[in-house]
């Protein structure tokens, strides 16, 4: 005995058809509106300008120069966020992390986008993959200084010295895992002295200590040293630019005084990689306007910074140039945190 397939059934479906061709009609209709309003909410939020070191410090002022010249061609704000921790790390980590909606620019130094990687398998970041570079903006030289109690005016003299007091073979540097502190290690090499390398919390620790006498040479930033150098607390013997720095051309590049070296540091705007390209393009189109500004320059000098005017091409050129040159340096050292 056959039975009626029973009609309600499709009956049934149909008003659901017709409500999920309604809602995908709806869909079509409100997504390229709301993809608009997206973006021109993402075009209007502030630009955060992410510093992983504290307020005061040569990287924040960095950041705010550029932020307050960045915002009069943007039209819309600029913040500058400091995001302090881990030795910096934190702040990428921050940044990798930005959404789209919320546009954010990394300002960062070797110790957060060259050393870091090598040496912490836990960084959180991979800096080549997640980052794209948007403008080298910054170039600082490092400094070797002496406190008072140290006998020698000259850097051959102080290498000898080291040599002939081993137990004082100590150089003090302002974090481990810091440039300072390699570069140390690459002056220690190249003069074949045995130091032992005492890392602080920060370069305001470390100048206290050179000049009580408790470290008797330091390794930090040229700008950092040079206040206390100019007020005759402690001497610096050579910078490691390849020529004399213009702020103090008195002291002698480190190939003057008879060693083979040179190296600098940098400070450099990244975008995450959720940032779309063309709009890291546009800012650091921009970034270069701010940096070849007068003002901005002036600026700059004032604070006792070099400021450095570079697109995106020549910030990559630079950033694949510098890991070359340090990457084997921080591997051979051995350094682990």
């Amino acid at each position: 005995m056959s039975h009626p397939i029973p009609r309600t059934h499709h009956l049934a479906r149909r008003p659901l058809l017709a409500s999920a061709l309604g809602l995908a009609a709806t869909l079509m209709l409100v997504t390229p509106g709301a993809q608009a309003q997206s973006a021109s909410a993402a075009a209007d939020a502030p630009l955060r300008l992410v510093v992983g070191y504290p307020p005061g410090g040569s990287s924040d002022r960095v950041a705010r120069i550029v932020a307050d010249k960045l915002q009069a061609k943007l039209g819309s704000p600029v913040i500058v966020e400091n995001k302090t921790g881990a030795g910096g790390r934190l702040s990428a980590q921050y940044v990798k992390a930005a959404p789209a909606h919320q546009p954010a620019l990394l300002l960062a130094n070797p110790a957060v986008m060259v050393v870091a990687p090598l040496v912490f398998p836990d960084a959180g970041y991979d800096a080549e993959r997640d980052f794209r570079a948007v403008s080298h903006v910054n170039s600082y030289e490092f400094g070797v200084a002496v406190g008072s109690a140290v006998p020698v005016k000259e850097l051959p003299h102080l290498m000898a010295w080291l040599k002939a007091n081993p137990d004082k073979a100590n150089f003090g540097v302002p974090a481990t895992g810091s440039l300072p502190h390699f570069f140390g290690l690459m002056v220690g090499d190249a003069a074949k002295v045995r130091a032992e390398v005492v890392g602080y919390r920060g370069s305001a620790p470390l100048l206290n200590d050179l000049l009580g006498g408790q470290v008797p040479v330091a390794f930090d930033t040229f700008d950092t040293l040079l206040p206390q150098h100019e007020a005759g607390k402690i001497r610096i013997l050579a910078v490691s630019s390849a020529k004399r720095s213009a702020l103090a051309p008195q002291i002698p590049t480190f190939k003057e005084a008879g060693m083979d070296l040179a190296a600098t540091g940098w400070n450099t705007f990244f975008a995450p990689m959720s940032m779309p390209k063309a709009q890291a393009e546009r800012l650091a189109g921009l970034i270069v306007e701010v940096m070849k500004d007068p003002d901005t320059q002036r600026k700059f000098e004032t604070a006792k910074m070099e400021p450095v005017v570079a697109t995106m091409a020549q910030t990559e050129a630079m950033l694949k140039a510098y890991r070359a040159q340090w990457a084997p340096v921080v591997q051979r050292s051995g350094f682990k945190p």
